[in-house]
């Protein structure tokens, strides 16, 4: 019984202590830059009709496409240990492959070049 006092003791002063530091150490200055609604790069009192550019959305795009990669390659572990885990490291590898050719396509072309 002792233990799982000092246990909830500790956990309660650390998450005490963190929760203060979280709270007092940032900065409060706010800018007009942080009180403005949107932190996307467009002005928010603009038109709303302004034309997108195609450079965020190809980036927005391969964020999306490598956050699946680690979705779909997160069960591996487990797929090691079934009946035939040479399936599952085949499939993981041509889940890498097909996402690496797509990526060195986008580079070849360009589509990672920020700047005209």
């Amino acid at each position: 019984m002792n233990l799982i006092t000092t246990v909830i003791s500790i956990t309660g002063t650390l998450s005490l202590i963190l929760a203060t530091v979280a709270f007092w150490l940032p900065q409060m200055t706010p800018d007009h830059e942080k009180l403005s609604p949107y932190e996307c790069g467009f002005d928010p009192l603009g038109s709303a009709r302004l034309p997108f550019s195609l450079r965020f959305f190809l980036v927005a795009i391969l964020f999306l496409l490598f956050d699946l990669e680690i979705a779909l390659l997160l069960p591996l572990p487990w797929g090691d240990q079934l009946a035939s885990p040479l399936t599952t490291f085949m499939w993981a590898a041509a889940v890498l492959i097909l996402l690496t050719l797509g990526l060195i396509y986008e580079w070849l072309q360009g589509g990672l070049e920020w700047a005209e």
